[in-house]
């Protein structure tokens, strides 16, 4: 009576447990447990993970290492060789551990996906982890796995199911992707909170590797924004940040959750102690910041959305603990979204004061990240950056060479017209303790700055050569030049207080022996006192003060004797470099016209001709030449070595680290003049703007026209020439361009370039004749007189008048006209236009196709010392101009 009871009660057992009543499947069990005892008999026992990373760490060598790992991927080559091993899943976990050694593993590839197709968990879990390390798209392999990922995606076990969208996440290619896309999305409408937050985050890599399934996406995405588990709400802002940031349509759509999000940001400030989220005292951290990053990505440039987060973002910002870490990093979330978004003028000054309390912080990382985002938001509000300017230039004395590089790129972008003065002090300070790595970039900057806020000519001196003198050798070439330049065109009492100013710096340089570590002070000091000597050593410069910005008067007047002394001793030194020796070789000869004694002209051609048996070649060349000035060419000297007229200002550089932060380029500033081109490269332009007038102008081109290229404008310049007859005084055929400027020629080209340019004197014009309005601009009106010629000829007269209150120097007027047409231009009237002035020059024009004229100008000019270059085109000349 008992067995049936019995037979009942197994009956309702799985039917893995409920065996003992199947005798077919009971007898395959046996045998299939009989040949798995059977193989651990006849094959040893596999190492064991944990002894195989034992066996490695105890290598001592790396051929030992090797030895190690190639025996034990021996081994598990012969066991993948079996049909059913028992101990795959151990292999491939140390076959894993190889692999993350560096050593190759790829052997493992088809042993991973029969470890995923087996039903124990185990298994699975190991060969998922081998897929995503050892597979990717560029494997055949990796597309194998796609059923069994589906398989898996619809188990019944939430861990399996979880397994498979991390691994489709890690490897998915765009076709797996898009297989399984519809999948991810059902998964993430599921009630398991486990498996939603596996699906997002699967859902946010298929994004980023095909951007085109995001709509696919978006019901479910906005759901998960209403769920309580706060995995799945960080997983949800995960992926709508992503959306986000790839579709612009996708923002607009998503700018309806930010009451969503604000009130949700809301509850973890304002909510308890919660043990399952809190770290350090504060609610979830994590999920803060991802509100707060999606906060500052929908409300960029938004001020409807922005208006709807400035609360919520002040009580962040007011509310959060400082005392931690975990504090500190909502508070920067923070701050880098009240910079982003169009928030209100107090919340910005309250992001930039929590920066500042950053910068007293004791740790460094918080310090630099606070100085990295000044640097980044300085330009939103510069006036509140201001008031931290204190700790700021504390900063550049900190141990850190990251804080301090930091530091002193936001200094530079603090300098202004207000605290110049002491902004450079801090500076100065600052570079002469610097590190070798600073100097270069901290001078350049600084020279950059006090040329752009110098309060005046004497200060900007005076900070010039200070920065010569802490940067040393440091500085870069374009330094040298520029300071010349600047001392150059200075009114001639500041030349003298800079000639004397710099003769101080170099008698201590000489006579303290480390001249050689101040070469490019050398340099300018040497072109100076060349230049200005006469200043330097004349008793009538006593009335020039020389007390400087720090009030301090240490100018002694020297002799001339005791200037050649210590040029002698620079030039007899042997550190000093060959440029260096240039400088002041040719220094010294221009001081023999400005000293008067006769020893000291005896004492300078000493000194000259003792560089005539130099071993370098340049500066051998240099004495001979310079030697030749007290001999043959005595009467020459005077006259070639006075002083250089004024340099002119250089152009910009178009260097690579203009654009670093905090670096300062005076060519940037708004209303800077344009610097006219030279005047080929104005020649060149003037012929790649003519092209729209020369293609298509016209229907044919004369039979005696040379032929022409029309594809680039190098071919214009090469026909441009290629009709004159060198060997002929003989007018040269139409060229292919016209191309006239008004710089008159040598009497030596006038053959090459007869009929471009002709000496002879125009022809008077009637001034009552109709004239065409070519440019009315800034005070400068340029008109052009047209009259008819013999032959079908026109003739132009160019008149340019100045209306301004300022003389126009280095006036330049150039033209260009279509292939078809001649032009020759006559020389100007003048080159100086003064107020109220004018100046004329006439044009000849040919035109055998009787086609209407169109004419392209180009004016440069200097005005006040500023260079202005202006273009034009005029096409509104008379139809039957040349009928």
């Amino acid at each position: 009576m008992a067995y049936p009871m019995y037979e009942v009660d197994w009956s309702v057992l799985p039917p893995e447990q409920n065996r003992r009543f199947n005798p077919a499947f009971n007898i395959a069990t046996i045998k299939q447990v009989v040949n798995e005892a059977i193989e651990r008999v006849r094959m040893p026992t596999p190492t064991r993970l944990r002894d195989l990373i034992r066996q490695i760490r105890a290598a001592r060598t790396a051929a030992e290492e090797r030895s190690v790992v190639n025996k034990e991927c021996a081994y598990i080559r012969s066991t993948f060789r079996e049909e059913d091993s028992v101990w795959r899943c151990r292999n491939i976990a140390k076959l894993l551990y190889i692999h993350m050694l560096g050593y190759p593993a790829h052997f493992g590839q088809l042993e991973c996906l029969k470890l995923i197709a087996s039903p124990r968990f185990t298994d699975k879990r190991v060969g998922y982890l081998g897929a995503m390390l050892l597979l990717d798209e560029r494997q055949d392999v990796h597309l194998l796995i796609t059923n069994c990922l589906k398989n898996d995606l619809n188990s019944n076990t939430q861990f399996v199911v979880g397994l498979a969208l991390c691994t489709l996440g890690a490897i998915a290619s765009p076709e797996m992707a898009r297989d399984l896309a519809s999948e991810v999305e059902r998964l993430i409408k599921s009630p398991n909170a486990y498996i939603k937050k596996k699906a997002a985050l699967c859902a946010f890599r298929i994004i980023r590797r095909v951007p085109d399934l995001m709509e696919m996406f978006l019901p479910a995405t906005r759901s998960l924004l209403t769920e309580k588990n706060h995995g799945v709400l960080i997983t949800g802002v995960t992926l709508i940040t992503e959306m986000c940031e790839n579709s612009p349509d996708t923002l607009n759509h998503f700018k309806k959750i930010v009451p969503n999000l604000v009130r949700i940001l809301k509850n973890l400030i304002l909510a308890g102690y919660s043990p399952e989220h809190d770290v350090s005292g504060v609610s979830d951290p994590f999920l803060q910041v991802k509100i707060l990053r999606l906060l500052r990505i929908l409300g960029k440039n938004d001020a409807e959305a922005s208006e709807a987060m400035n609360d919520i973002l002040a009580q962040v910002a007011t509310n959060t603990e400082t005392s931690k870490n975990v504090g500190n990093t909502i508070l920067y979330e923070t701050v880098l979204s009240i910079m982003d978004i169009k928030s209100e003028s107090s919340l910005r000054v309250l992001a930039i004061n929590i920066l500042g309390r950053f910068l007293l912080n004791n740790d460094k990382n918080i310090r630099y990240v606070a100085l990295n985002t000044l640097l980044r938001t300085v330009h939103v509000d510069t006036s509140a950056v201001q008031r931290h300017r204190t700790t700021i230039l504390e900063c550049l004395k900190d141990p850190d060479v990251s804080i301090r590089r930091r530091a002193m790129e936001l200094s530079f972008a603090l300098v202004n017209g207000q605290n110049i003065r002491s902004m450079m002090k801090e500076l100065l300070t600052f570079l002469e303790r610097s590190d070798a790595e600073f100097k270069a970039h901290c001078s350049s900057a600084m020279v950059l700055a006090a040329e752009r806020y110098a309060p005046s000519n004497k200060w900007h001196l005076d900070t010039l050569f200070r920065v010569f003198l802490k940067a040393g050798n440091y500085l870069r070439d374009d330094t040298v030049s520029s300071t010349i330049q600047i001392v150059s065109s200075a009114p001639m009492e500041r030349q003298a207080y800079a000639s004397m100013r710099l003769w101080t710096a170099l008698e201590r340089s000489a006579v303290s022996g480390d001249a050689t570590e101040k070469q490019p002070l050398v340099q300018v000091a040497a072109w100076t006192i060349g230049e200005y000597g006469d200043l330097l050593v004349s008793e009538a410069s006593n009335a020039i003060s020389m007390v400087d910005e720090d009030g301090v008067d240490d100018f002694t007047r020297p002799s001339e004797e005791y200037v050649i002394d210590i040029y002698q001793k620079l030039l007899w030194s042997t550190q000093l470099s060959i440029t260096t020796k240039e400088y002041l070789l040719l220094s010294l000869a221009k001081l023999s016209t400005r000293f008067t004694t006769q020893p000291s002209q005896d004492k300078i051609r000493v000194i000259i001709d003792t560089f005539g048996s130099h071993i370098h070649i340049e500066l051998q060349q240099r004495g001979v030449e310079l030697s030749q000035l007290y001999r043959q060419h005595a009467h020459l000297r005077p006259a070639l070595l006075e002083r250089m007229p004024a340099l002119e200002a250089p152009g910009p550089t178009g260097r690579e680290d203009d654009s670093e932060p905090g670096h300062i380029s005076p060519t940037s500033l708004p209303g800077s003049p344009t610097r006219p081109v030279p005047d080929q490269d104005a020649l060149l332009d003037l012929i790649i703007g003519s092209e729209s007038l020369t293609n298509g102008d016209v229907e044919h081109t004369p039979a005696q026209a040379a032929p022409t290229n029309n594809n680039t404008s190098s071919n214009d310049i090469l026909d441009l020439l290629s009709g004159l007859d060198l060997s002929s005084p003989a007018p040269a055929p139409a060229p292919a361009v016209s191309i006239a400027n008004n710089n008159a020629p040598p009497p030596a080209a006038s053959l090459l370039l007869d009929g471009l340019f002709s000496a002879h004197q125009p022809e008077q014009i009637p001034q009552d004749l109709p004239s065409v309005l070519a440019l009315d601009k800034n005070g400068l009106r340029i008109s052009l007189g047209v009259q008819r010629a013999a032959g079908g000829d026109a003739a132009l007269t160019m008149r340019a008048a100045n209306s301004t209150g300022s003389t126009l120097t280095d006036f330049l007027f150039q033209a260009a006209v279509p292939r078809t047409f001649r032009l020759d231009m006559m020389s100007p009237s003048a080159t100086v236009l003064p107020p109220q002035g004018e100046i004329t020059q006439v044009l000849k024009i040919n035109n055998p196709t009787r086609s209407a004229l169109r004419l392209r100008i180009r004016v440069s000019y200097n005005v006040d010392g500023n260079p202005v270059l202006e273009q034009a085109e005029v096409n509104n000349f008379p139809a039957d101009l040349f009928n």
